[in-house]
């Protein structure tokens, strides 16, 4: 992450003077080897620097849940690369492996940290910014942005992959993991799967331009 960013502060230092924002498409915990980690470096980006927002991706969704203590979504949590999040806590392998699903759903709200709590539910559903729309997973298509189910936003696949007509706006997501980054016309798919490739991948926008920075080149 901090690569990449320091990859964009720098690109943006070397264009002409613009308002930039910077925005996180969510699911920056689960599956890397430092999830607890990521979130604090994502909490001091968001003290450090102005104009910089986070989207609740599906994985945010599922650590929510997971933190009330609910078996169900603890164990679903499990499935989707919880197992990695919450071993990034104060909890060892040992004991990870000996807690029952029930044990350690009764365990994980005083494991996951009630800032780290707190911070993502900050996060946005949406974000609209001139021709583009930035969400996490993508749209309901045929549905105005305003009127987008939260599941949909973050969790939709097929059905918005599969839609050639035009949206509302050109939808800028993550959520779906392909080689490079993915331009369809009506959307723009930039998630690399950065956490078995090492390559995460930015979108730069101003004005007509466009352009991508990524942590591979």
């Amino acid at each position: 992450m901090l690569q990449l960013l320091g990859k964009i502060i720098k690109d943006d230092g070397e264009r002409d003077k613009a308002d930039s924002e910077i925005i996180f498409l969510g699911d920056l915990v689960d599956r890397g080897p430092d999830s607890a980690g990521v979130l604090d470096t994502a909490m001091q980006i968001r003290e450090q620097l102005r104009n910089v927002r986070f989207l609740m991706g599906n994985h945010e969704e599922v650590y929510l849940a997971a933190a009330t203590g609910d078996e169900k979504s603890v164990r679903f949590f499990n499935r989707i690369g919880g197992r990695e999040t919450i071993l990034s806590y104060d909890i060892s392998l040992k004991e990870y492996i000996e807690l029952d699903i029930v044990q350690l759903a009764e365990r994980i709200p005083d494991l996951f940290r009630q800032e780290h709590i707190e911070f993502i539910k900050g996060f946005e559903d949406h974000v609209i910014i001139g021709d583009y729309a930035f969400v996490h997973a993508g749209i309901r298509p045929g549905i105005p942005i305003a009127e987008q189910r939260k599941k949909d936003l973050r969790w939709i696949r097929e059905d918005f992959l599969s839609a050639q007509e035009a949206h509302e706006k050109v939808i800028v997501y993550g959520h779906t993991i392909t080689d490079d980054v993915v331009e369809s016309g009506n959307r723009i798919g930039i998630d690399t799967g950065a956490y078995y490739s090492d390559k995460l991948t930015a979108l730069c926008l101003q004005g007509s331009e466009r352009w991508y920075l990524d942590t591979a080149s």
